[in-house]
């Protein structure tokens, strides 16, 4: 069933936050801060491991950062970044979240926003959220997205203890952003070359990445901002 990944993603995480919350009510401030270092630690690491894993090449005098890959990185960024603050993504992605808090009646809960923003954009835009959907969209495959959701689970879980209850409702950006990547897959699928694939998980993991400086030195980067850097990720090979 084309979609079950996803489905299974967003149950993943909604069950993971509610296990956050129950375990939130025994932990204190300063644990709590301490398990968002930890996971701000985490995203740094995994966005540099996915990065670096898609930027170096072995040659014959062993790995090396290729060419084309870095003047993509620079150019994608650049104008990505710059149509998304035009467009104010950032601002855009915290009204979503402040609408969200008021239909769940959290009004009174001054951290839901950041929370919200934060665990949308670490189990929203790594590679693993791209490549498995566009497996889910093409051949029906979710065991990538299977396995994302046992570390999205974990780190929802981890997160939610930490910032709150707004990083439950991460599961609906999940919902929308992976649903609409493996529909376009299943629509345009056999256009996608895999270079394109490989261009939007570097990109992405360098957001994960910079997500995770975030969390533990506060705020440094607009990373809703950034998401437009995917698109000319994924179009840099047709043109290239």
């Amino acid at each position: 069933m084309v979609g079950l990944g996803t489905l299974i993603n967003m149950a993943a995480i909604a069950a993971g936050g509610t296990a956050g919350l129950v375990f939130r009510r025994y932990l204190s401030k300063s644990l709590q801060t301490n398990l968002m270092s930890v996971m701000g630690l985490v995203c740094m690491f995994l966005g540099t491991a996915g990065t670096l894993s898609l930027m170096l090449r072995v040659s014959g005098t062993g790995p090396a950062l290729t060419s084309t890959g870095a003047m993509m990185m620079v150019i994608s960024f650049t104008v990505g970044t710059l149509i998304g603050t035009i467009l104010k993504l950032e601002d855009r992605f915290e009204g979503f979240g402040l609408w969200l808090q008021r239909k769940a009646g959290r009004t009174g809960d001054n951290g839901f926003v950041g929370a919200f923003v934060t665990a949308s954009l670490t189990v929203c835009i790594g590679a693993m959220a791209v490549i498995g959907a566009i497996q889910d969209g093409i051949a029906g495959d979710y065991t990538v997205l299977a396995a994302k959701a046992v570390l999205d689970c974990v780190i929802i879980l981890i997160m939610t203890s930490a910032l709150g209850v707004g990083c439950i409702f991460s599961a609906i950006p999940v919902g929308i952003f992976q649903g609409l990547v493996t529909l376009l897959a299943f629509l345009i699928g056999p256009l996608l070359s895999q270079a394109s694939i490989d261009a939007i998980g570097l990109t992405g993991s360098m957001m994960i990445f910079a997500v995770g400086v975030n969390l533990v030195w506060g705020k440094k980067f607009s990373v809703a901002n950034m998401l437009p850097t995917l698109i000319f990720a994924a179009l840099w090979p047709v043109f290239l």
